[in-house]
């Protein structure tokens, strides 16, 4: 008499076969043929949306995933999720499964993977009018001020901690905003960090704006694999790193970061010139 789908009289054999199925890793199933990555749409060089086609994001991490694509044999789909917080969200629920470059905090530990090595080392940099210098050299010279951030933004575990309890510091929804506002005097620094500062205040022709020699923090930027994600495993999140390790050592992201910031700025000098 059978008893259901398991057979009494083959229980070894369907123990074995259930075991096999389970062992699967999820990148033999068709969902992880590929891989969707975000990241923050206003970081150039390193991202931003391209101009040609607004669902892309183009910059040196982008090219950087397709780098990764190569080595692990997967296609990698760079894709604009929205701004920052909601790529963060995104990934918390698991509907994109890599981000392309965030900063390590304690509650991002919650829903991502880190990769090591990191993408690139990174610093932020205070920034003020000419104008209306300050004088930075460590954290608490900024109590007092009027400051002025990116929504969702970190700029380390260390500094988000002293900021909540000791600046005041507004938050704002793009670092477009944020440059203009500062140039207009509303407020007395700009926290971000320099590369994409100085791409966007270039971009923007906002001039008499100087950046601190000391930086508030250098961290580091981690390619990141979602938690929630279908197909975050330990084989991919070793072969990730197997492969940023390669890239790594081969120095990539040097030249990568050079390329974009030129392609960022010729981008944006076409777009000023007059047609």
């Amino acid at each position: 008499m059978r008893h259901g789908f398991l057979s009494p009289r083959r229980p070894r054999r369907w123990t074995m076969l259930l075991g096999m199925l389970a062992g699967l890793s999820p990148l033999a199933h068709a969902a992880c043929a590929r891989l969707v990555t975000s990241g923050n749409p206003e970081y150039p060089p390193f991202l931003w949306q391209d101009p040609k086609n607004d669902s892309r994001l183009i910059g040196a991490n982008a090219e950087l995933m397709q780098l990764v694509a190569r080595e692990i044999g997967i296609p990698i789909e760079v894709r604009y999720a929205g701004p920052w917080g909601r790529v963060q969200e995104s990934a918390r629920n698991g509907r994109i499964d890599l981000i392309a470059g965030a900063f390590l905090t304690q509650p991002r530990l919650t829903y991502l993977r880190y990769l090591q090595p990191p993408i690139r080392d990174t610093q932020t940099l205070i920034w003020t009018r000419q104008q209306h210098p300050l004088q930075y050299q460590r954290w608490e010279d900024l109590q007092g001020q009027e400051g002025i951030t990116v929504v969702n933004n970190s700029f380390g575990q260390a500094f988000d901690q002293f900021a909540a309890a000791n600046l005041k510091l507004q938050q704002v929804g793009s670092v477009k905003n944020a440059l203009q506002m500062l140039g207009l005097g509303r407020a007395d620094y700009l926290i971000y960090e320099d590369a994409p500062g100085l791409a966007y205040a270039a971009s923007l022709n906002i001039k008499g704006l100087r950046a601190s020699t000391v930086p508030v923090s250098r961290e580091k930027l981690y390619l990141t694999v979602a938690l929630a994600s279908a197909c975050n495993n330990e084989q991919l999140a070793e072969r990730l790193s197997r492969a940023m390790k390669k890239l790594s050592d081969e120095r990539v992201m040097d030249a990568l970061v050079e390329k974009y910031l030129r392609i960022w700025q010729a981008q944006n000098s076409s777009e000023q010139r007059p047609g």
